[in-house]
């Protein structure tokens, strides 16, 4: 049996109300709500600060910021990535080396098959290495790293975006397959008729920071 109260027209159309503003409420909580806790890994907030004063050439104080983050978190990949990066930009080469090669070691043991950034990040630094090795005359192992970053993932290696073709108006800028091949061409001839160091288009190599 129907309560009496709910048998009235007036009362019903209460209560839809009641529950529509109810389930919009609820929403609109968790819509504001939700980001904060996907965005809540230790150590995020201090790679963003890093990015930006990365953006800005601010390398010294780029770092300070990734090694905050690692402290928040010991192995954080955008902070390994982006201090790895910093020291290559600051030509502290062995140093960059030595976390670059870290963060790769890291992820070949860590990554999780299903995890598409993990793979990028991996990606990026293979490349990344591979322009220090390009910067420091080790070609062959430049291009091994090439390679192998176009085999993870190529499409997260492909180029700078369209935002940084702008900025840097480059319409056609280098890639890590177009190095790729163009040192395994060279590689292949005599030494003597190498030509391995193109520093108007070397200048061209950009960072890779999934």
């Amino acid at each position: 049996m129907i309560p009496k109260n709910f048998s009235d027209p007036r009362v019903i159309r209460r209560l839809i109300i009641i529950m529509a503003i109810a389930t919009f409420g609820m929403f609109t909580f968790w819509t504001v709500i939700k980001p904060m806790f996907v965005a809540s890994v230790p150590g995020d907030y201090e790679v963003r600060q890093g990015d930006i004063l990365l953006g800005d050439k601010k390398y010294d104080e780029a770092l300070d910021r990734f090694d905050a983050a690692l402290q928040e978190m010991p192995n954080h990949r955008g902070a390994l990535m982006g201090k790895a990066i910093a020291l290559l930009q600051s030509e502290r080469y062995d140093e960059a080396e030595a976390v670059f090669t870290h963060t790769i070691d890291f992820l070949n043991k860590n990554l999780e098959a299903d995890d598409p950034t993990g793979n990028a990040v991996l990606a990026g630094a293979y490349a990344n290495r591979g322009i220090l090795y390009d910067r420091t005359a080790r070609y062959e192992q430049a291009l091994s790293d090439y390679i192998q970053a176009v085999k993870i993932d190529e499409e997260a290696v492909k180029g700078p975006s369209f935002v940084d073709k702008i900025l840097h108006v480059r319409p056609r800028p280098a890639t890590v397959r177009n190095r790729a091949v163009y040192l395994q061409q060279q590689l292949a001839l005599p030494e003597e008729e190498r030509l391995l160091r193109l520093p108007e288009k070397d200048a061209e190599q950009r960072m890779h920071k999934p």
